[in-house]
């Protein structure tokens, strides 16, 4: 049955927590991991990541960096530190020796390769900041008066398709939000 349960989980591009905090991750309450994430398997013990953490599909954290492995015979390992309240968008990159202070995001495909403050909003190669965290949701709730706001019946496992076709309409003139 195990070994059902690995294919299936391998297919399905699940990260397997329980394994890697065996193998020493240390994270906090409320971490959500979504598909086809890498924790640094060999080196997931130098990673720690606070609470109200997600990973978006795709995000890789690194804690070893074996380009110099062939040059001086010796890889290059270090810790990486992730604050709390922080969302890291889909396929980012975390490389090793980086600390994520509290209340960030780091937007999606972003490369971050020095440390980044807390209260930041960052994206890019390399991750650079954007806007200070509190400008950025003060924005995105002013938005939400002249956007259309969908609740819990349009969620991904709720909805038909008449409300399908009523959210594609209501967006025709950009973004909405959902709960």
């Amino acid at each position: 049955m195990k070994l059902i349960e690995r294919i299936k989980d391998k297919i399905r591009g699940t990260t397997n927590l329980d394994k890697l905090k065996k193998m020493g991750l240390k994270y906090g309450l409320n971490f959500h991991v979504m598909q086809e994430c890498i924790i640094d398997p060999g080196h997931c013990f130098l990673i720690s990541i606070g609470d109200n953490v997600t990973l978006a599909p795709r995000v890789h954290i690194l804690a070893h960096d074996a380009s110099t492995k062939k040059f001086i015979g010796y890889t290059r390992i270090a810790k990486v530190t992730i604050g709390n309240n922080v969302f890291i968008g889909a396929g980012s990159i975390i490389l090793p020796g980086v600390t994520i202070g509290d209340n960030v995001i780091v937007g999606a495909g972003s490369v971050v390769t020095k440390d980044i403050p807390s209260n930041v909003i960052v994206a890019g190669n390399p991750a650079t900041k954007i806007k200070d965290f509190d400008v950025w949701i003060k924005n995105k709730k002013d938005e939400m008066k002249d956007r259309p706001v969908f609740d819990e019946k349009y969620i991904i496992l709720n909805i038909d398709e008449n409300r399908k076709q009523e959210m594609k309409n209501k967006l025709n003139n950009g973004s909405g939000y959902i709960i």
